[in-house]
């Protein structure tokens, strides 16, 4: 596989059959961002189960609509962060972002960002990496709005 490359199958096959797609309830925080440059948009939801000592990410639901590369991209991210911690939200997102703006000079870790891998190709195009991060930069708006309300702790 061409990881270098734009679309790859994997971008295609998360736009096809995007997972965890649809805004669920309950959820803790709602946010709706929308890159100017190009028109795509997300909403998304979070939910937070706080009950244990460090907060979870229960779910990531969203409505995502634009180019292949953003809807791809929310469905990888929501995959990749429920189930895991705030923190190591935090930690998977710092390492998308990075990979991202390094232009393509970072192949970016598997085991770190999964099928975000296949959206590294979209780093050598500045006006594509904000597709990619757009979901990424949504889901960390909704996490600072959850802590805004209290209902979160532990890192961005």
């Amino acid at each position: 596989m061409d990881l270098t490359s734009l679309y790859t199958d994997i971008v295609f096959e998360h736009d096809k059959r995007p997972l965890h797609a649809g805004l669920r309830e309950p959820f803790t925080a709602e946010v709706h961002h929308v890159n100017p440059t190009c028109g795509d948009e997300i909403t998304l939801r979070l939910h937070l189960d706080t009950a244990g000592t460090q907060p979870r990410v229960e779910d990531i639901s969203y409505d995502a609509a634009g180019c292949a590369m953003s809807r791809a991209s929310a469905s990888i991210m929501a995959d990749l962060l429920i189930g895991r911690s705030v923190e190591e939200a935090a930690a998977t997102a710092a390492h998308m972002e990075q990979v991202m703006h390094a232009r393509g000079r970072e192949a970016g870790d598997e085991d770190v960002i999964g099928d975000g891998v296949a959206l590294v190709g979209a780093a050598k195009f500045p006006n594509r990496v904000k597709c990619v991060l757009m979901s990424w930069k949504a889901y960390q708006a909704a996490l600072l709005e959850a802590r805004t309300l209290g209902l979160a702790g532990g890192a961005a």
